[in-house]
Parts: structure tokens; C-alpha cells; sequence
């Protein structure tokens, strides 16, 4: 009997002896040293921020690991607490928690494989799928670019919008403000510009601070239906989340540009918006019993704004001639640009676009107030077809917007006073463009000719719109090369401009004289 029971026993016998030997040679390798790691106590927490005690050596910035997921970022050092505001839902952590000191700071993922995803602040993913293979994690708060290795801003940067391309022209590297009051169609000009980068090499890096999770699916699905989405990132910072993570996202957003901008890459950035972003930082600041200042902001909320936008550079050939030009939006109210806000980021950036109520309800989209909007880097990133072309255009549009006053009095207007307004009027409706349709440069160079040479004051002011319509199939049939040219290049020589009069010709004698 015994001899039964030794023989069913050996194999188990001989198993756990082949454990155990694994286990002394796996032990053997250990170099056993004692780890030290500081650790701290919750004194208060809640409204995503909170009070700690016993970390003595912490820093500013320094990630904090509350344990079971939640992450807080320490931004107020005093002797004896640390202030932290929350990166995750704090369910679960009270006071008395321990906090672990982390040594380093917030990093997010880098590289490709971030392309055309949905992440939220920390990189991680909101659109279903696995986390993005990355190339690296950077910090999220990065040094500007010194000025040595800046270069000038000349090279275009086409938003498809002809308001804004032929008076208000963008460059690559540049801070250009969208401003403007609630549903005046800020993020659609944001958004018919990172459309239009379809036909261009340009990245796009959409940041949503503080919008609704309805409005940012708007947008994603916009750009996937019209635009290019593999060459795009969507980083969300949604209402719903922790204010932490709200506060975090546009610094974020940027760092995770940049990895493409070091690398020679032309990156757009787009942040909607940095009102809701100071809004959020003052609410965390109050909380966190910081000195008030105007209009209850913190003193620093300028720096907040200023060394996040200072990122934004075209970099020297030394650096890889990269660039990253940000389009931060901001809200008004009321239309009052002197507000604190609005006036620290006008300081801020290259330009303005504004957008204006009246012109929205009017019917006159993209709302672009010409006469507030100015983008300080000028003609000097245009295309030269566009700016021969546009060179009076700002001038013309001043003059008609005077001249239309009167008319609401009924005033009686001599011959040239009356032409003006009737151009004006065709000026107006040509610069109307649809959401979600941005025009090439070639299409926008041909309607600045059309009416640079007063074809479309024959027209009936109904019939402008036809022509705008049918001018793709008109240039697509009469002068592809052409066409082709002016979007590669960007010049319109002599023979050029009268092949392309003569199709812009056609096209309005087929539509009609006016009665």
C-alpha cells in the first residue's frame, strides 16, 4: 500500500522540486535595496482639488498617486501642505488617504500612432479603441522656443475661407485669436480650417476645453466626413470631466503637437476655448484659496495664457523647419473685447479674427467683422495671385459697409455712389461661403478676379450665388492645368489670367445679364 502511495506521489514530488529551483536561481539575480518613497496624507479633498500634508520634498508640478487610478498634479507649496488639483474621479479618496510623491512630472504619449484618435488630456483613449502606440511620453509643460531659433513667418497657411485668406492671411507659425460672442460660429471657422488641410501636408490637433460632449462629437464627425482625420488628433477635456483634467488639456495638446513640429512637420492647433480654460483655472485657483485679482482671476492667469501660446513658432532649418501655428478661440460677451480675458489674449497672439452677431443673424457666414480683425503678420504669407488680387479688397468692402448706412435712409445716391454699393453687395455675398466647404486657392483667386474685374456687377445679385456654384465644373472643364498650377504654386502670370478670364467670362454670360 505504501508503495502505491509513493509512486502517485513522486511526479507531484518532482514538480514542486523543478518550482523550487526556479524559484532559488530567479531570487539568486535580486539585488534586494531598500527603496525609499515619500509619502503624504488627504487633509481635504473635493471639487477636484485637495489639501495635502507630509510631503516635504515635493514639487511644483510633481505628480501625485492617490492609489486606485487617481492622479493629482501639485501646483500650491507652502511649509507644511500641498495644494494638488485632481486628474481622475476622487470616489473612494477622503481624508487620511495616503499620496504618494511620484518624482516627475505630468508626461503624455507622442508620436504617429496618436494620429487620428480621441484621447483625453493623459493620452488616454475616449473612442473605444486600445491605448496609441506611442514613440515617447514628454513632459506636458515645455520651455517656448528661444528666439535664435525662430525664423520669420512667410509661408501660408490656406483656411479655405475667402474673408479670411485674401484680408486677414494667415502664416505657418502664427497665434491668430478667434473671438467673438456665444453662436457667432467661432469653432466653424476652426473647423473649416483644419478641413481644408485635406489638400495641404498640414497636421491638425483639435483641443476641446470645457465644451459639451454633443458639440465635440459635432466636430470629430465633421472632420471625418469632410476632412482628413488620419492626419488629425482630438484631444478632449470635456465639461463633464475633472476640472484638473480641463485645466491640463491645452498644454497637453500642445506638447503633443510639438513632437510633430520638432520632427519638420507643419502643425495647426486649434483650442476651443481659453475662456472656458481661464474660467476653469480661476474656479480651482479660488478653491485652492489663491489671492484673487481682477474679475476674481488669479494674478498669473496672463503667464497661464502667454508661455502656453509663446510655443506656438516657425523653427529654424537648424531646429527642422517645422512649425506650430495655434488658433486659439475665445468667447465674449456681449461684444466687449476689452473684457480681461479677451484683452490678455489679443495681447497675446499675431491677430484677431472677430466674429459679430449681427453679420450671423444676418445671414453673412463666416461673421467676420473686417474692420475689428487684423492678423499682424499681413500679406507676407500670402500666395502672390492672392495678394495682387486682394490688395484693394479691404479698402473696397470699408467703403461699401460706409456708403450701405445710407441707404437705410433712403437717401438719394449719385451714379458712383450707387455702382459702389451694388460691387459691395456682390463683394458681400461672394465671401458667404457654407460651413464644411472651404475653397481651394485656385477657386478663391477666380472669384477675386471675377470681381476685381467687374464681371460680376453685370449679374443679377441672385446670380452670384450660381456662379460660385458652377465654378468648380467651369475650371475643372476649361483650365485644369491651370487651376493645378495656382494651387501648387500660387501665381497667376499674364497668360494665366486671361485663360482664366476667359472661362470666368463663359461662365457669366451664361448666366445672364441682370434686368
Amino acid at each position: 500500500m505504501s508503495t502505491d502511495d509513493d509512486a502517485s506521489t513522486s511526479p507531484l514530488t518532482a514538480e514542486m522540486g523543478l518550482w523550487f529551483a526556479e524559484a532559488r536561481r530567479r531570487a539568486a539575480g535580486l539585488v534586494v535595496a531598500p527603496r525609499v518613497a515619500e509619502v503624504g496624507a488627504v487633509e481635504r479633498i473635493g471639487d477636484g482639488v485637495a489639501v495635502l500634508s507630509g510631503l516635504d520634498t515635493a514639487r511644483q508640478d510633481e505628480l501625485l498617486d492617490f492609489g486606485e487610478g487617481v492622479l493629482g498634479v501639485a501646483i500650491t507649496l507652502t511649509r507644511d501642505r500641498v495644494s494638488c488639483v485632481l486628474l481622475s474621479p476622487w470616489e473612494g479618496v477622503g481624508a487620511g488617504h495616503l499620496v504618494r510623491g511620484t518624482g516627475d512630472v505630468v508626461r503624455v504619449p507622442v508620436g504617429p500612432g496618436l494620429l487620428g484618435r480621441v484621447l483625453d488630456p493623459l493620452g488616454r483613449p475616449l473612442d473605444g479603441g486600445p491605448p496609441p502606440p506611442a514613440e515617447g511620453h514628454e513632459p506636458v509643460d515645455r520651455p517656448a522656443p528661444p528666439v535664435v531659433d525662430r525664423e520669420l513667418v512667410t509661408r501660408p497657411l490656406l483656411t479655405g475661407l475667402l474673408v479670411v485668406d485674401a484680408m486677414i492671411p494667415l502664416g505657418r507659425g502664427q497665434r491668430e485669436l478667434i473671438i467673438g460672442d456665444r453662436q457667432t460660429g467661432k469653432t466653424a471657422v476652426a473647423v473649416d480650417a483644419i478641413i481644408n488641410q485635406k489638400r495641404s501636408d498640414v497636421l491638425c490637433v483639435y483641443c476641446a476645453v470645457g465644451q459639451k460632449s454633443s458639440s465635440v462629437n459635432q466636430v470629430i464627425d465633421a472632420v471625418r466626413r469632410h476632412g482628413a482625420p488620419e492626419r488629425c488628433l482630438f484631444v478632449v477635456g470635456a465639461a463633464e470631466g475633472p476640472p484638473g483634467l480641463q485645466w491640463l488639456a491645452p498644454y497637453a495638446a500642445c506638447t503633443m503637437a510639438e513632437h510633430f513640429s520638432d520632427r519638420g512637420r507643419d502643425v495647426l492647433l486649434v483650442i476651443d476655448d481659453l475662456s472656458k480654460h481661464a474660467a476653469v483655472y480661476r474656479q480651482m485657483s479660488l478653491l485652492l484659496r489663491r489671492p484673487p485679482g481682477r474679475e476674481a482671476y488669479p494674478g498669473d492667469v496672463f503667464h497661464l495664457h502667454a508661455r502656453l501660446l509663446e510655443r506656438s513658432a516657425r523653427l529654424s532649418v537648424e531646429r527642422g523647419g517645422g512649425s506650430l501655428t495655434a488658433l486659439p478661440i475665445a468667447e465674449t460677451q456681449a461684444g466687449n473685447l476689452s473684457a480681461y480675458i479677451p484683452t490678455n489674449l489679443i495681447s497675446i497672439t499675431d491677430g484677431q479674427i472677430c466674429l459679430e452677431p449681427g453679420l450671423f443673424h444676418a445671414g453673412q457666414k463666416p461673421a467676420v467683422n473686417v474692420g475689428l480683425s487684423v492678423s499682424r503678420v499681413g500679406g507676407r504669407t500670402q500666395a502672390p495671385a492672392m495678394r495682387a488680387l486682394g490688395v484693394s479688397l479691404r479698402l473696397d468692402y470699408a467703403q461699401f459697409t460706409e456708403l450701405e448706412v445710407f441707404t437705410r435712409f433712403g437717401a438719394v445716391l449719385e451714379e458712383r455712389a450707387a455702382r459702389t454699393i451694388e460691387h459691395g453687395r456682390r463683394l458681400r455675398s461672394v465671401l458667404v461661403q457654407p460651413r464644411y466647404r472651404p475653397l481651394a486657392l485656385s477657386r478663391q483667386v477666380a472669384l477675386l478676379l471675377a470681381l476685381g474685374e467687374g464681371l460680376l456687377d453685370s449679374l443679377a445679385l441672385p446670380a452670384v450665388e450660381d456662379v460660385k456654384r458652377l465654378l468648380d465644373e467651369r475650371m475643372d472643364a476649361g483650365c485644369p492645368a491651370l487651376a493645378a498650377r495656382i494651387d501648387a504654386e500660387g501665381t497667376l502670370d499674364e497668360a494665366g489670367r486671361a485663360e482664366l478670364l476667359a472661362v470666368l467670362r463663359a461662365l457669366v454670360e451664361s448666366l445672364g445679364t441682370k434686368s
